[in-house]
């Protein structure tokens, strides 16, 4: 199981100088890189590297390791480019901008990442967990002592289980003052995964509702009350910080009508913006509600159970909104909380629709308290 971990670089001001020119550097020659690529149709990293390993030391008297980062780089780039046009990203065959996209070569921004091995990029973690040096290398030489900190959980496990490239990216402020940060991958072992006579006989269910008002109801009242507080409609403040999710679809749906109605080449850019910024939004929440009912699961050793919202689109009927208002988030979040369900054997003894070593649960319960909850879910037919 692999995490990312980032830390930040706590670089004075010529230090910060040294690393955003090392990166202006690297990113100029791997432009040059991806022009020669282009030009030549060679894409494949060995046949790269032969064409074009000579001009990327040369051209910005880069290392021998910098400049193999440089062209492998690059390779991925064009491997992530062809498959984005196999899979239509930039429209189909014989439009105009496909054209465009497949006759131009990739260029790169003067502040864009760059990958470092081991070669180039040396860590020393301090004994407190908190932090450490790294040791670099720049266009002004190797830079060594350059601090980085981040969370003690995160350096403990950067610590521990790094392995493979390290990226350094620079990020700016809204006033453009520039921020390094490392961003390692970190290679963790895999939870052990329930099995044989213990994976049919949990210690109890927890029985999750995929809602609309409410994103997911859980059976147990803890952990309900806490989902519903965190991320149910009516929560003073949701998962943003600046409302509940209701108010952000309401946001949403009223900037999307605005931009629909202008029509224009840069409204239907605004547009294609804001659905990726509500994607990461709703995969944002659905990850933390997974994690809050996969952890209480695992706690106690219960199962989880998922109701079945097959056809939820044509039985569900709202009066005074539009459904697909009402539903845009909700469903989405019933597909990316489903993956509760896991394979067989996965997490805490999941369960549900998807799952093969049991039948689906229909957990049914109730909040009122005249009205308790079943001690477990109730197979519905």
């Amino acid at each position: 199981m692999k995490q990312v971990v980032r830390v930040k670089l706590l670089a004075d001001a010529q230090q910060l100088d040294a690393v955003l020119r090392t990166l202006a550097v690297c990113n100029d020659t791997a432009t040059l890189v991806a022009r020669i690529a282009h030009e030549k149709r060679v894409f494949r990293k060995r046949d790269l590297r032969a064409v074009t390993y000579a001009t990327a030391r040369g051209h910005g008297g880069l290392g021998a390791q910098v400049a193999q980062s440089v062209i492998r780089k690059v390779a991925d780039s064009y491997t992530t480019l062809r498959a984005n046009l196999r899979n239509g990203r930039y429209g189909p065959k014989g439009s105009r901008r496909r054209a465009r996209v497949e006759n131009t070569p990739i260029r790169f921004r003067p502040d864009a990442a760059q990958p470092f091995d081991d070669r180039c990029l040396s860590w020393q973690h301090d004994q407190d967990g908190r932090g450490g040096t790294v040791s670099i290398w720049t266009v002004d030489g190797r830079m060594k002592n350059l601090r980085f900190v981040g969370h003690p959980d995160q350096v403990a496990m950067l610590r521990d289980y790094r392995k493979g490239e390290t990226d350094l990216v620079v990020q700016r402020d809204r006033k453009g003052n520039p921020t390094a940060y490392l961003i390692a991958v970190c290679d963790l072992p895999d939870p052990p995964v329930a099995s044989g006579e213990h994976l049919n006989t949990p210690d109890g269910w927890i029985g999750v509702d995929l809602g609309i008002v409410n994103i997911a109801v859980a059976s147990d009242r803890n952990l309900g009350d806490h989902l519903i507080d965190t991320y149910g409609d009516g929560a003073p403040d949701g998962p943003t910080g600046r409302g509940s999710t209701k108010d952000r679809r309401t946001r949403n749906r009223e900037l999307r009508y605005t931009l629909q109605k202008k029509n224009t080449k840069s409204a239907k850019r605004l547009l294609r913006r804001r659905a990726r910024k509500e994607a990461r939004f709703a995969a944002d929440v659905n990850h933390q509600i997974s994690k809050k009912v996969v952890a209480e699961a695992e706690r106690t050793g219960r199962g989880i159970a998922l109701e079945n919202l097959t056809g939820i689109r044509e039985r569900v009927r709202f009066r005074g909104a539009p459904t697909g208002h009402a539903l845009e988030l909700g469903v989405r979040a019933t597909r990316g909380l489903h993956f509760l369900q896991g394979r067989p054997g996965g997490g805490a003894g999941v369960v549900g629709g998807s799952g093969e070593h049991q039948p689906p649960l229909y957990p049914v319960w109730s909040y009122r308290e005249e009205e308790p909850a079943p001690p477990g879910p109730v197979l519905l037919s």
